[in-house]
C-alpha cells in the first residue's frame, strides 16, 4: 500500500514510517495541513494516517476536505483527545478508525491492515472484485472460475486497479510505480494492458483519455475502450 501520513511530531512520526517501510508499505510523510493537500489533489494514496493538532490547522479540515472533494481514500485518525466528542466528530465527518495515542506500533498497524480489508476487498489473501479474485501471495488470478495466464507486469496492473477500484490511475504512476518503466519504454504500459484486457475480457478496464485507467467497481460505466 501507499499511505499519507500527516504527523507534526517528529519522532512519532519517524517512528510510524519506519514501521510502515518495515512492512513493505510506501510512505508519504508530511507535517503540515496545506502540503497533504497539495500531494492528495496529485496523486490519492491507498490510506491516510491524520493527526488532528497540526502546526497550520487541525486534521478535521483535511478530512472534511477530501469528503468534500470525494476523496474515498479510508482515513485512520490518531490522537491525543480521548474525549467522546472528539472521537464522534471524526468518525461521523468520514474517518473510518480512531486510535487513541498513546499507542502501540503493533495495534496501529493491526487496524492498518483491518482497514485495508474493509475498503479493499481482502478476503483472507484473496482481492475479490465483482468476478475477479486475485491472490497476491501465490500470484494467481482468475475471472468468473477461469484462470488467467498472467505475466507478473500484468498481476502487478491488475493488483493495482483492484485494489484501487473507482479511482483513476494516472499513466505516470502505473509506469513509474508499478511497472517502472523507464521514459525509453513508453508504449510498454499500452502493451500490457491490451494483453491484460485480452485475458480479461470486455467491461473491465476502462481509459480515461490522455489521463489513465480504472476498474468501476460496478459494471456499465460510461467511458472509452
Amino acid at each position: 500500500m501507499n499511505i499519507l501520513i500527516l504527523e507534526d511530531d517528529l519522532d512519532l512520526g519517524d517512528g510510524i514510517r519506519l514501521a510502515f517501510e518495515a512492512q513493505g508499505y510506501q510512505v508519504n510523510w508530511l507535517r503540515r495541513l496545506g502540503d497533504a493537500m497539495a500531494s492528495l489533489n496529485q496523486q490519492q494514496p491507498d490510506l491516510v494516517v491524520l493527526d488532528l493538532g497540526l502546526p497550520d490547522g487541525d486534521g478535521h479540515e483535511l478530512l472534511a476536505w477530501m469528503r468534500r472533494h470525494d476523496c474515498s481514500v479510508p482515513c485512520l485518525i490518531l490522537s491525543a483527545r480521548d474525549a467522546l466528542s472528539e472521537r464522534l466528530r471524526g468518525l461521523d465527518g468520514g474517518a473510518d478508525d480512531f486510535l487513541l495515542k498513546p499507542f502501540a506500533l503493533a495495534e496501529l498497524l493491526s487496524r492498518v491492515r483491518a482497514l485495508a480489508r474493509r475498503s479493499y476487498g481482502l478476503e483472507g489473501s484473496d482481492l475479490c472484485l465483482r468476478g475477479l479474485r486475485l491472490n497476491e501471495a501465490g500470484m494467481r488470478a482468475s475471472v468468473d472460475g477461469r484462470v488467467l495466464d498472467l505475466s507478473p507486469s500484468e498481476f502487478r496492473l491488475l493488483a493495482a486497479l483492484v485494489k484501487r477500484a473507482d479511482r483513476v490511475l494516472t499513466r505516470r504512476f502505473l509506469e513509474d510505480d508499478v511497472l517502472s518503466a523507464s521514459a525509453a519504454e513508453s508504449n510498454v504500459l499500452d502493451v500490457h494492458m491490451s494483453s491484460l484486457r485480452r485475458k480479461l475480457g470486455e467491461g473491465y478496464i476502462r481509459t480515461i483519455r490522455g489521463v489513465g485507467y480504472v476498474m468501476d467497481r460496478e459494471p456499465g460505466r460510461r467511458g472509452a475502450p
